[in-house]
């Protein structure tokens, strides 16, 4: 099963459709232009080609129903073609994901697969959308525009050194221990409530855009240093300008 074998058949019907159109708005034109004059024999033919212009229109609407009809979504979920088409497209439009079914990571969001309602999430938002080129496309042009929303190295520093001296305090650690990033985040955003406006993903990608950057300072005159870790799952994945992956797992901040 293949959405894109659906989706050019459909288009077939939709130009089809077009031209149909097209015809109507040319006969009711004449239709117009035949009262307006009074000229009811050319009214009369009008009506007649109408009439058989709007039985192929609707002979066109019930093959694209059936068309539609021999198209199972939840079937196309559940078989893993739709996966495979995914993964597909997403090797084409150079986007990056792991991850596996029916979970998986387009960073820096997050991809759900939902079979039952035949419901695709990105992030927390539910998408209707069984053409997986489509979705990726939506991914792509999601990133793309993260991308280009400003972003201050400066201020996140800050604010990140600043709940990285808290966690040193409450954790009894020394003035520049590495400390996993992971509980920077917990520290960051403490309610649960805030998490959902600012998640992990979310953090996961401002830590790239700051991998990304020139190196700054903290207000105090602290740099800082991300750090690796032998646990993978500590560490929070990210993406660099070049796409590679990259594992961040713990920051120090030091004089």
């Amino acid at each position: 099963m293949d959405y894109e074998m659906l989706y050019a058949q459909t288009q077939q019907l939709l130009k089809k459709w077009k031209d149909t159109s097209s015809l109507m708005a040319k006969y009711q034109r004449s239709l117009a232009k035949a009262f307006e004059s009074g000229d009811l024999k050319a009214a009369n033919r009008d009506i007649e080609s109408v009439t058989a212009v709007a039985r192929e229109a609707s002979d066109m609407l019930g093959l694209m129903e059936h068309t539609l009809d021999g198209f199972d979504p939840k079937a196309y979920l559940e078989s893993g073609d739709y996966t495979e088409h995914l993964l597909a497209a997403c090797r084409e439009q150079g986007v990056d994901v792991v991850g596996t079914f029916p979970n998986f990571e387009m960073f820096p969001f997050k991809v759900r697969i939902d079979v039952e309602n035949q419901d695709i999430y990105l992030d927390r938002k539910k998408i209707s959308c069984m053409r997986p080129q489509h979705f990726v496309q939506t991914v792509k042009t999601g990133r793309d525009r993260l991308m280009k929303v400003s972003f201050n190295a400066s201020q996140f520093v800050h604010e990140l050194s600043t709940v990285y001296d808290i966690a040193v305090m409450k954790l009894g650690k020394h003035a520049d221990a590495d400390i996993y990033l992971s509980t920077l985040y917990k520290f960051l955003v403490p309610m649960s409530r805030a998490r959902k406006e600012y998640d992990l993903q979310s953090f996961a990608f401002d830590l790239a855009r700051l991998y990304d950057a020139e190196p700054v300072m903290t207000k105090d005159g602290r740099s800082y240093q991300f750090g690796p870790s032998r646990q993978n799952a500590k560490a929070i994945r990210i993406l660099d300008r070049e796409g590679h992956e990259e594992y961040l797992a713990t920051i120090r901040f030091y004089a």
